[in-house]
């Protein structure tokens, strides 16, 4: 693999648009069970917030060494509140959208000698003058954007991508999309979708052979205009397909810690790295790299630029 870009990354700057999530943990110990109830009783000793969803890829490619501005809804709440100071913190710019009439998505996780042992899911979707604010905002900052990141997780931001797509495509900025659900035509246009190894079934149905999932895999592409589709597959490696066709990566973790946010750190150092001027085959060559990194570490992280070299 070629010298690490950090150079050319350092010109990158991309626009991440998406869901944005507040991932909470309370770690504590478990040493006796309740007496209410058969549960664990955790006696909390440590509390820690991290960003997630849209957000956290935007988190991992401030890690990478390029500049990235955030858009997306939060609510008017102390999550939100949270949400702008660790943005703050890790020098990220955004262009966030307060919404009064929702819960800012938060995942309350609770955990045992490092154990999860409970998780709470806070969540709604924005209201339809933020989402029209989404697109006039998206309108607003795709000058002086290398690249757009789409981050899907289906939480209601991107309920309206077609438009975003449409806007970026039309001024040359390529479109990158980690999408959710089986409905793919509303990311018809993208440069390049990620779906996962379970999101990829949704979409085409399930596939009995590497050949049967090339011709699904090229079918879509063509359905959707796409340049690119990349399967992410888990401990079965990532599946890049172009017009110049097939090439396969084997996973690369040496042991998997926590999966959380894994598919967030693969996106942002594909969009790095193709904003560096990579081909798609070294960008995803890099993009597995990183995925292998970050399942070695507990919850929401990222990948360093140092940690790449």
């Amino acid at each position: 693999m070629k010298p690490f870009p950090a150079e050319a990354i350092k010109d990158v700057n991309v626009l991440v648009i998406g869901d944005i999530m507040l991932d909470r943990y309370w770690f504590g110990e478990v040493d006796r069970i309740s007496p209410e109830a058969p549960v664990p009783v955790v006696r909390v000793a440590r509390r820690e917030d991290r960003l997630g969803g849209a957000a956290n890829v935007a988190r991992n490619i401030a890690a990478l060494g390029a500049k990235v501005t955030l858009l997306g809804v939060v609510g008017k709440d102390e999550a939100g509140e949270k949400v702008r100071e660790l943005l703050a913190s890790e020098g990220i710019a955004a262009q966030i959208i307060a919404d009064g009439t929702l819960h800012t998505t938060l995942k309350m996780r609770v955990l045992g000698r490092q154990q999860q042992l409970l998780r709470i899911d806070f969540e709604q979707t924005p209201c339809e003058q933020s989402l029209a604010d989404l697109q006039s905002g998206t309108q607003a900052l795709l000058s002086g954007h290398t690249v757009v990141v789409l981050s899907d997780y289906a939480k209601g931001a991107l309920a309206r991508a077609e438009p975003l797509i449409q806007a970026a495509r039309s001024v040359g900025v390529p479109v990158l999309v980690d999408p959710k659900g089986h409905l793919y035509k509303r990311y018809a246009g993208a440069t390049i979708i990620t779906p996962n190894r379970a999101e990829m079934r949704d979409a085409v149905g399930s596939w009995q052979t590497e050949e049967d999932l090339t011709e699904r895999a090229e079918r879509l592409r063509s359905e959707l205009g796409l340049e690119a589709l990349l399967v992410t597959r888990s401990e079965q490696g990532m599946t890049l397909f172009t017009q110049q066709g097939r090439h396969h990566v084997d996973a690369r973790a040496q042991e998997v810690f926590d999966v959380s946010g894994a598919g967030d750190t693969v996106l942002a150092t594909l969009a790095v790295m193709r904003a560096a001027g990579l081909p798609w085959v070294e960008a995803v060559d890099w993009a597995n790299r990183a995925g292998g990194v970050v399942v070695g570490k507990l919850g929401t992280s990222v990948v360093t630029a140092e940690e790449m070299r």
